[in-house]
């Protein structure tokens, strides 16, 4: 039977891209996307709440997004999950993230410095993608 592992989103970037390197050297730009999300409560109050996410791109893609994207800048991203383990201080911790496959603006560059989040955004974790990772991007 096939399988699917897609992921499509639209939101807001939390900080500009930062260029990092897998532990074989290849470059890959990784930015934290806000997506809000609203809903009804039991008793009619409109309620919500924002996810973040953590993206990765790599080759080309991750050129691009370094170049254009900023914080607040809103995107559509589209690409699949990745799930893998790490160890520190003595634990394993399971790691999300999702590879960017596409990435389209969805407005306009700033002129001026964005407006801040409604939250605060969580912090880039510094662990880093597995050794394959940019063979499977």
């Amino acid at each position: 039977m096939p399988s699917l592992n897609r992921v499509q989103l639209i939101g807001r970037l939390g900080r500009a891209p930062e260029r990092r390197f897998t532990p074989s050297g290849k470059p890959y730009a990784i930015f934290s996307l806000a997506v809000d999300r609203r809903w009804r409560s039991p008793q009619g109050e409109l309620r919500q709440t924002t996810d973040w996410f953590t993206i990765e791109a790599y080759g080309r893609l991750g050129e691009i997004c370094e170049q254009y994207l900023s914080k607040g800048r809103l995107v559509y991203i589209e690409g699949r999950l990745r799930v893998y383990t790490v160890e520190g201080e003595g634990q394993r911790r399971r790691v999300v993230r999702i590879v960017a496959r596409d990435m389209q603006m969805l407005d306009r560059p700033p002129e001026e410095e964005p407006a801040e989040l409604a939250e605060e955004e969580e912090p880039l974790e510094e662990t880093p993608p597995p050794e394959d990772a940019a063979e499977t991007a």
